[in-house]
């Protein structure tokens, strides 16, 4: 093989490998920052990743949010009327944010089965519901009916 040709060779195999690493690169960076989506009917039923941060959407139970000091610590439930889990919010809760009300948190699950909450977004006004949330709760009032009642 001549000099030349081989020169081309290892430039085409370098620029290959580059590349290669590039899109691993890309593709493991996009999975890091993949966040999924689950109700707490999913949470109870431990279909949540354990380690891994993701959302979890649903109705803030009436009667649930508690202040339990000075701090900015606040515990509440969110229930898709199915199921319900504890969230616990250290932070400056959103203007919109009250009981009976639809929100998604984005956190990690407690090994003792408590979400801490890193972030909460309500709903900005009453007729608006964010998908997730809304899909869940469809699903658990449509499951949680007899079946003479479904249409």
């Amino acid at each position: 093989m001549r000099p030349i040709r081989r020169q081309r060779l290892y430039l085409i195999i370098v620029m290959l490998l580059g590349i290669g690493t590039a899109v691993a690169f890309t593709l493991k960076a996009f999975n890091d920052n993949l966040m999924f989506f689950f109700s707490p009917s999913d949470v109870v039923m431990g279909k949540a990743p354990a380690r891994q941060a993701f959302r979890l959407g649903g109705m803030v139970v009436d009667g649930s949010v508690e202040r339990p000091g000075d701090d900015l610590l606040v515990r509440f439930k969110l229930t898709d009327y199915g199921k319900d889990v504890a969230v616990e919010y250290t932070g400056i809760l959103p203007d919109l944010f009250r009981e009976g009300q639809g929100v998604v948190t984005k956190g990690r699950l407690r090994p003792d089965g408590v979400f801490v909450a890193e972030e909460v977004l309500a709903k900005h006004d009453e007729n608006y519901m964010p998908p997730e949330v809304a899909g869940s709760l469809k699903k658990e009032t449509v499951a949680g009916r007899p079946a003479s009642e479904e249409k």
